[in-house]
């Protein structure tokens, strides 16, 4: 099983970024998937999920109305996209399975906002 997040960066608080997560290794239409972040000195949190055939959506308060979770099951491949974007959105945005204890992840990618 393999994830290879991309499409983070630095971006001004107000700005958008489309993250993708390139998946591998498993019948990934056969999974919920979801995104999730790790700030530093705090704890991973899901961030959005999303059903195996992309309905049955979930995101984090913080997130409602900005982010958008959807999932391309024909090229294995799950998005993310972020619009008026927070300094509190700053994290390594990481993408795995939807579950209370994800088994495998990828090596993620940073999401910094700053002015």
């Amino acid at each position: 099983v393999q994830f290879v997040e991309s499409g983070g960066g630095l971006v001004q608080p107000g700005g958008s970024l489309r993250l993708s997560c390139a998946a591998s290794g498993f019948a990934f239409s056969n999974y919920a998937m979801a995104w999730y972040r790790q700030a530093p000195g705090k704890e991973r949190e899901l961030v959005a999920g999303i059903g195996s055939v992309g309905g049955h959506t979930n995101y984090a308060d913080s997130v409602k109305g900005r982010f958008t979770i959807s999932r391309d099951n024909v090229n294995n491949t799950l998005y993310l996209q972020m619009n008026s974007l927070k300094p509190e959105d700053t994290a390594v945005y990481y993408c795995s399975t939807r579950s209370t204890k994800p088994d495998y992840w990828g090596q993620g990618t940073q999401v910094t906002v700053s002015s």
